[in-house]
């Protein structure tokens, strides 16, 4: 856990850093340096216009990562309340809002965003929200397997019997013994996040220039991969470890995650009783 973890801490550092780590302005066009190979003055390399690659890179590094993480944030939002109230409420609205959850999930992701995104043409605070409404559906379907784990055990039934209203013991009982599982999911959330900016960027249909993203200076460089690769190499690095550090943390997340309260009794009554005094 820990070393990706330091990964994604010193990737977000940097990008918060950005305007001391870089030499150049991201956006500072040289015409009598374009097209250079990595060397000691550009470190990745400059594009077409001159530009520096590891300027735009550590600033192409803020936007694609708060795609990934507000993404994240809108998706598990949507899927806590979505999911939430499906596996608390049970019956029809149960059945109804899960039916739209694989509608959803059965539609393709990417075509669905290109075409959303090619209508709309939407700033970078919209593709957030469109990736995140893009991406609810699997924290919604953990969301409502762990409520509907929890929600006939004895801890809810007492605070029923005393009680509590609905919204109570969902907000207040059952969402905080599923954190861990939604933090899974969010942090997985993330990563997906990254990976769909970056692919509509590479489409053309994400971040339009001239902000850099990881996603747009890939499509910036297909055209000359052939003659100037490093322009694809930097961008693609960082996107390969940000998404590899995320899910490395969410899978670490999952093994780590503790047996619900119910489980844990259970377990605990069918030891034998020289068990439980050792």
């Amino acid at each position: 856990m820990r070393v990706p973890v330091v990964v994604f801490v010193a990737l977000l550092a940097a990008a918060v850093a950005a305007p001391i780590l870089t030499p150049y302005s991201p956006e500072r066009i040289d015409l009598s340096s374009r097209r250079s190979a990595p060397s000691a003055a550009h470190v990745f390399g400059t594009d077409e216009l001159g530009r520096d690659v590891f300027s735009r890179v550590m600033f192409g590094a803020r936007v694609s990562l708060a795609v990934g993480l507000f993404s994240a944030a809108v998706a598990g939002a949507s899927g806590v309340a979505i999911g939430g109230i499906a596996g608390y409420a049970g019956g029809a609205l149960d059945a109804a809002l899960m039916r739209g959850t694989d509608a959803m999930l059965a539609i393709p992701r990417l075509p669905l965003l290109m075409i959303a995104a090619v209508v709309l043409q939407p700033s970078i605070a919209w593709l957030i929200v469109l990736i995140g409404l893009a991406g609810w559906m699997e924290t919604a379907r953990v969301v409502r397997a762990e409520l509907r784990t929890l929600r006939g055990t004895g801890f809810v039934e007492s605070a029923r019997a005393a009680g509590a209203s609905h919204a109570r013991v969902l907000v207040s009982h059952l969402l905080p013994n599923a954190a861990q599982a939604i933090a899974v999911s969010v942090t997985l959330a993330v990563a997906r996040g990254i990976l769909l900016e970056s692919a509509l960027s590479f489409f053309g249909v994400g971040v339009r220039p001239p902000a850099a993203s990881w996603g747009n200076m890939l499509y910036q460089a297909q055209a000359a991969l052939g003659s100037e690769p490093w322009l694809a190499v930097a961008p693609g690095l960082f996107i390969l470890m940000t998404t590899m550090s995320v899910a490395l943390m969410g899978d670490r997340l999952a093994v780590s995650t503790p047996p619900h309260p119910a489980e844990a009794l259970s377990t605990r009554k069918q030891l034998p009783a020289t068990s439980r005094l050792g």
